[in-house]
């Protein structure tokens, strides 16, 4: 998976985001200011079809609608305004099309600036861009590829918002806990996802471990040029990856994976080569 995977580009030239404080609204009146924001909110380098190509599976998606916008378009975003969510649904039903037994999730996790009426413009974009490939709510355990090849699905969309009640094909969010270590410190956030994965739910929800290092207000003041890949990422990255290879998937073990610039290492191979060790495990009890 990729943490704000949606990040590729955002739009120096948009507003702040509602997801920002009132004090960096302010500040972003500055023209300077958002060419730094953008060095912070810019969490991939590759676009949702390079990703896809790239193995990556799980999107980590926040969306908004844009203040003083009439009609209730919505954007991705982070800091700033991202692309389209319906250009963005499009661009990965086209990987789907070419790819009939490709499986993706899609974890709308973060809301701003939405009433219902935003929403239910949002979930009749989902349901008019995926049609038969989306996956109604089912007991986790039963979602195998073999169940979703069967049936021709393709997507199962997660949504964190009262409103998903009213759809079998969204998901409610707490089948997809991402718990977040919000921490710059490395061996933190190994000891965290360590901890986690330990008090993991056994049955019942999928998992979410977000490898991923958060800059708190003294990192940017402190690195404001160097921006997040400079500052945070290539130095730990290694280690992270490190981490990657020790796990096993599986109950109690990982199951779906985040990092931020997933294109940096070798992050999706490492994460998908993983799976050998359960089909070892199926050969060792046959």
């Amino acid at each position: 998976g990729s943490h704000d995977s949606f990040s590729y580009w955002v739009d120096e030239k948009s507003p702040v985001g509602p997801d920002q404080a009132t004090a960096i609204k302010r500040l972003a009146r500055i023209s300077l200011v958002k060419k730094i924001m953008k060095k912070w909110s810019v969490t991939q380098n590759l676009t949702f079809k390079e990703q896809l190509e790239g193995g990556i599976r799980y999107f980590d998606l926040r969306v908004s609608s844009k203040p003083g916008e009439t009609g209730q378009e919505i954007y991705f975003i982070h800091g700033l305004f991202g692309i389209k969510v319906r250009d963005g649904l499009k661009e990965i039903n086209t990987f789907l099309e070419q790819h009939p037994r490709e499986v993706i999730f899609l974890d709308f996790n973060h809301f701003y600036a939405m009433d219902d009426s935003h929403h239910y413009f949002l979930i009749n974009r989902i349901r008019s861009a995926f049609g038969s490939k989306l996956c109604s709510v089912e007991c986790v355990e039963y979602v195998t590829l073999q169940y979703m090849w069967e049936r021709k699905h393709q997507v199962l969309i997660f949504y964190h918002y009262p409103l998903c009640r009213e759809y079998p094909f969204l998901w409610p969010g707490n089948k997809m806990p991402a718990p977040w270590a919000n921490t710059t410190n490395v061996h933190k956030l190994l000891q965290f996802l360590e901890t986690t994965l330990e008090e993991r739910s056994r049955y019942g929800t999928f998992h979410v471990s977000q490898a991923i290092l958060t800059p708190r207000v003294k990192t940017i003041a402190r690195h404001l040029i160097r921006g997040l890949k400079n500052t945070l990422v290539h130095r730990n990255l290694p280690m992270i990856l490190n981490w990657v290879k020790a796990q096993k998937p599986g109950v109690m073990g990982v199951n779906i994976i985040t990092s931020d610039f997933v294109e940096l290492v070798d992050f999706a191979a490492t994460v998908i080569a993983l799976n050998d060790l359960l089909l070892e495990e199926d050969e060792s009890a046959t």
